[in-house]
């Protein structure tokens, strides 16, 4: 299973809002229990409402009880222009419950979509609202193979080839090869400064694709 649905598959349990142990949820999913710990930390620092510890066990604060839905592409934009015109509203009530809603939905929304990542989005933080700039000529990037010229904190710049866009429910992070590193790297697009189809493009190569990156952060 790769991560990244090792770790939807994690907030599908856990959307029960109950405690769950970790050895339970590694006899679930067919890992260790060190693996489960490290997904729980990555679902946490990416935003997502996960408490617990190692030993107690982890749960998901405010769990989504809709079923499940499957949205067209024009469906989550005329949801996004919803919320966000009802975010602006003069009524502090409603425009809280618009903010905790685009949270919630992006809780709940696949990390992917697709080979170029999620097609859609919520802004439901600043963060991801500081991304969307960036996210169409990345989206680009990926389905075309061009290589991007990237500044990145104001500071570190870099070649890269973007392979997957992933969203964790408050950022965006980009998985890419780094030209200049000679090696992987994945950057929060919320904190690229300046962004730029250089003129070329790659080939996939062996060593250097987003399955060889997950292979590589995946325990045996």
């Amino acid at each position: 299973m790769r991560r990244n649905d090792r770790l939807f598959q994690l907030l599908r349990i856990l959307r029960d809002g109950r405690l769950h142990r970790s050895a339970d949820l590694a006899r679930t999913l067919g890992v260790s229990a060190r693996t489960i710990w490290r997904d729980m930390a990555t679902l946490a620092d990416r935003g997502l409402p996960v408490t617990g510890e190692r030993g107690i066990g982890y749960v998901l604060r405010d769990p989504v009880t809709l079923p499940p839905m499957v949205l067209t592409k024009d469906e989550f934009e005329v949801l996004r222009l919803g919320l966000s015109l009802v975010g602006g509203a003069a009524d502090p009530v409603l425009a809280r419950a618009a903010a905790g809603l685009r949270a919630k939905i992006a809780a709940v929304s696949p990390a992917d979509a697709g080979d170029t990542g999620s097609d859609t989005f919520v802004f439901s933080s600043a963060e991801a609202a500081r991304a969307a700039p960036h996210l169409g000529l990345i989206r680009r990037a990926v389905r075309e193979h061009l290589t991007l010229a990237l500044s990145y904190r104001g500071a570190t710049a870099a070649r890269v080839r973007p392979l997957h866009l992933d969203y964790w429910g408050r950022v965006w992070t980009l998985t890419c090869w780094n030209d200049y590193k000679n090696d992987f790297s994945v950057f929060r697009v919320d904190l690229v400064t300046s962004l730029a189809h250089d003129g070329g493009a790659f080939l996939p190569e062996p060593g250097k694709t987003v399955e060889d990156y997950l292979a590589r952060i995946t325990p045996a």
